[in-house]
């Protein structure tokens, strides 16, 4: 059994994820993808199960910041990928793979489920 958590160390919800698990002695590996970087093939295999309105982070800055051309560019799953290996930011986080299951952001009540704690 493999748990890796995706992304960011300043994000306040990647940090709560982190706390979360170390509380619960959850043996895990961090993958800091803006300084690791990220593989097609991953974040093609989020996107098997996570879809891509809830992967892309219309909600941040980055999103923002991009031009509405580059914004409706995104009409499918390659359109994402490219966006994401681009720009990793715009990536909602954290991402949790467990096992090969993937599950996007953070709650307590959410990784109790997950982690059946």
């Amino acid at each position: 059994m493999t748990t890796t958590l995706y992304g960011i160390p300043n994000c306040d919800t990647v940090k709560k994820a982190r706390t979360w698990l170390a509380d619960q002695q959850h043996d895990f590996t961090f993958h800091d993808f803006k300084k690791q970087g990220l593989k097609r093939e991953t974040v093609a295999g989020w996107l098997k199960q996570v879809p891509r309105d809830v992967l892309v982070n219309k909600k941040g800055t980055t999103w923002r910041a991009l031009s509405d051309e580059r914004k409706a560019a995104i009409v499918d799953d390659e359109a994402a990928i490219a966006l994401m290996l681009e720009n990793p930011s715009i990536i909602k986080r954290p991402v949790l793979d467990k096992d090969g299951a993937y599950s996007v952001g953070f709650s307590d009540a959410q990784y109790q489920q997950i982690f059946n704690t």
